[in-house]
């Protein structure tokens, strides 16, 4: 197996163009464990931990552009105020060995449904930066990731960044796994509240293919909110309104039976988590 260890961003662009069949790895806290495993068995690896522009982020055009390998530890401590949703995904991100490790950018680029970097993402509508030798391109997040741990990388191109929103409402992540800590998720969902664009965004993971924004919920929780003047008056959503809500999420989850728990179990876990994040959030707003 060939090391490729490139001292730049652009010197890791042109190893990826010479060697289209190199993995990249930065915190390796999913090829790791594959290669231990022996699931996979590369011919090449792309180090880039020697690509100090993948560690940078800041402001972008009213977004955050945020730098592939930059870890949960970082993004935790340098951006929880501006991204909540994602700070909170983060921090039930394995052992803090494994938030001081692991980045974003492989969350994105393995793919995983229970990836739980993804969720905050797509209720976010973050965008992806991705950039080869000849080329640099931007992709919604919805819109790379293609299937269970597939994307639409071409052979020579590599994630640079991904760029999002600052927050402008409540956020909200939550997930239930086989037990308290350092676990894969058996579902998760990520809410994101705009309050001057007057939505709430959500996004299932692990409880289908890809993650899934669960649009009919999105729109009849917009239409309680907009029917009951509950924005300008910042009163408490009903109990009705809650389980519907909670029943729309659910619906909206395509679940299999696996080792982690059964499609009936996400589906009713994915109905308390909803009411709950939306509860949470409406509060926090409420509050403020």
């Amino acid at each position: 197996m060939e090391v490729l260890t490139p001292s730049s961003w652009h010197e890791a662009l042109e190893c990826k163009a010479v060697h289209p069949e190199a993995v990249p790895i930065a915190g390796g806290t999913d090829l790791m464990v594959d290669l231990n495993f022996d699931r996979v068995r590369p011919s090449a690896i792309l180090d880039l931990t020697r690509a100090r522009e993948l560690a940078e982020w800041g402001p972008d055009n009213g977004h955050l552009r945020v730098g592939a390998g930059v870890t949960y530890a970082r993004l935790i401590a340098e951006l929880g105020d501006q991204l909540p949703g994602l700070a909170l995904a983060s921090r039930t991100v394995g052992s803090p060995q494994i938030r001081n490790a692991g980045t974003v950018g492989g969350n994105l680029g393995t793919a995983s449904p229970a990836g739980d970097a993804l969720p905050p993402l797509f209720a976010s509508d973050a965008e992806l930066e991705i950039a080869s030798r000849t080329s640099t391109r931007r992709v919604p997040v919805s819109e790379f990731i293609t299937g269970p741990k597939r994307n639409c990388l071409a052979d020579d191109e590599l994630i640079a960044a991904f760029r999002v929103a600052p927050a402008d409402g409540p956020q909200q992540f939550a997930k239930v796994g086989t037990r308290n800590a350092m676990v894969i998720a058996v579902c998760s969902l990520a809410l994101v509240i705009s309050v001057p664009r007057r939505t709430v965004a959500l996004c299932i993971g692990s409880a289908g293919p890809t993650p899934i924004r669960a649009g009919d919920a999105e729109r009849f929780i917009a239409d309680v909110l907009e029917e009951e003047d509950l924005w300008a008056s910042r009163g408490p959503i009903g109990t009705a309104a809650l389980a519907r809500f909670g029943e729309l999420v659910a619906a909206a989850a395509r679940p299999i039976d696996d080792v982690r728990g059964t499609a009936a179990y996400r589906g009713h876990a994915l109905g308390v988590l909803s009411r709950r994040a939306l509860s949470w959030a409406w509060e926090e707003h409420r509050c403020a």
